[in-house]
């Protein structure tokens, strides 16, 4: 008999197909926020009015405005940011951009809650993962300051209690949890989303169906997110063909969001992912490829390492995304191609002589040792590296 536990996850609203400065506006008054801090895409702020219309709904309530957010979310300008809305006394952090900037607005109100100073203090916070698998996972306070996220990429962070930041000195990404840093609340507006580059949107999207992929391929999946994670195949599949057909298309993105949303809630429940996001953890944190693209590569591979184990969870991969005769290999490859996205290492730009140090680098990942198929060592990474080489 099957038995298990699942947990909620903290966020308590999500507000979706709306314009986002009237969802804010809704939004602030439900929170009663008076001072909020923003952290926003660097791109956003140049090329679109979307920060100066998220300034007119703050108006006097906006006491920061951070614009200078690095891919990957380096500690340095997480403190920085941090420190900034610690002095602003900000009672709200309000994130617009993608998953470096979402993820740094959690990290910025884990930062303030425990009172980090320096990049070095987040060691405090981070988790460790050791060679053998083993987890060292440190407690710390609760954010005390809530997180409002207006997300603008499909990797779906904005639904999760989980942060990524990573250590510019050792050249890794380090994951920092606690069960409380969800948003508080996520705004998805499909119009504002066709300012988002066709590159980030398709590669992101193929990261929510690296979520979703990996969850139903899960050593221990839960009710709920089989059926969400089914579900979300089919919207994305759909959804960002759809796109790729017609980039004006706000009900096709629209779906992109609803199955990027769909694809992580197996992430609240527990449910273990694999060597795709172990490696594509480092691929981001070694190699600075960026999230999307790590799944467009390593995906497919991942699923054919592990086939041997989950043949019969994989094909319920390949009938949501249309192609039940099709392994899922094959099928999550198809997508990648159709949509115009890399498909190897050489074509993100990781060169041959860095494979070691970044299979080398995985095993301290927690994800690598939660994959269906195990992975014994280094040796076992590079034979999946190799072959997406």
């Amino acid at each position: 008999m099957r038995s298990g536990i699942y947990s909620y996850p903290h966020t308590q609203r999500i507000i979706y197909g709306s314009p986002f400065a009237q969802a804010l506006a809704i939004e602030l008054e439900t929170v009663g926020a008076q001072r909020v801090y923003v952290l926003a895409s660097a791109s956003l702020a140049r090329q679109t009015r979307a920060v100066q219309e998220l300034q007119a709904v703050l108006g006097t309530r906006c006491v920061g405005l951070f614009k200078a957010m690095p891919a990957h979310t380096p500690r340095f300008a997480v403190v920085q940011a941090a420190q900034e809305a610690t002095q602003a006394k900000a009672d709200l952090i309000l994130t617009l951009g993608g998953g470096s900037i979402t993820d740094a607005g959690k990290m910025v109100t884990l930062c303030m809650s425990n009172a980090i100073e320096s990049a070095e203090d987040l060691d405090r916070l981070a988790t460790r993962v050791h060679a053998d698998g083993r987890i060292e996972r440190p407690e710390f306070q609760a954010p005390t300051v809530p997180c409002t996220v207006i997300s603008t990429t499909l990797s779906a962070g904005e639904f999760s209690a989980l942060a990524g930041c990573t250590d510019t000195v050792k050249g890794m990404k380090e994951n920092f949890l606690h069960p409380q840093a969800s948003p508080r609340s996520v705004i998805l507006d499909p119009a504002l989303t066709s300012h988002t580059p066709e590159w980030l949107w398709l590669s992101t999207g193929i990261r929510a169906v690296d979520h979703a992929v990996e969850d139903l391929c899960s050593i221990n999946t839960q009710p709920l997110s089989e059926a969400t994670s089914f579900q979300a195949l089919r919207l994305l599949g759909r959804g960002l063909r759809a796109v790729k057909k017609d980039p004006a298309d706000l009900d096709a993105r629209l779906d992109c969001q609803l199955g990027a949303w769909m694809s992580i809630i197996g992430s609240s429940a527990g449910v273990h992912k694999g060597a795709s996001h172990g490696i594509g953890h480092v691929l981001g944190g070694t190699a600075g490829v960026p999230h999307g693209y790590t799944s467009c590569v390593m995906l497919p591979h991942v699923l054919r390492f592990n086939q041997s184990v989950n043949a019969a969870q994989q094909q319920r991969v390949s009938e949501a995304l249309g192609h039940p005769d099709k392994p899922a290999c094959e099928v999550v490859a198809e997508l990648v191609a159709q949509l115009g996205l890399p498909r190897t290492l050489r074509e993100v730009g990781v060169p041959a002589p860095m494979l070691d140090l970044i299979a080398r680098n995985a095993m301290h990942d927690r994800l690598i040792h939660t994959n269906p198929r195990k992975i014994h060592g280094p040796e076992d990474v590079r034979r999946i590296l190799d072959a997406a080489w």
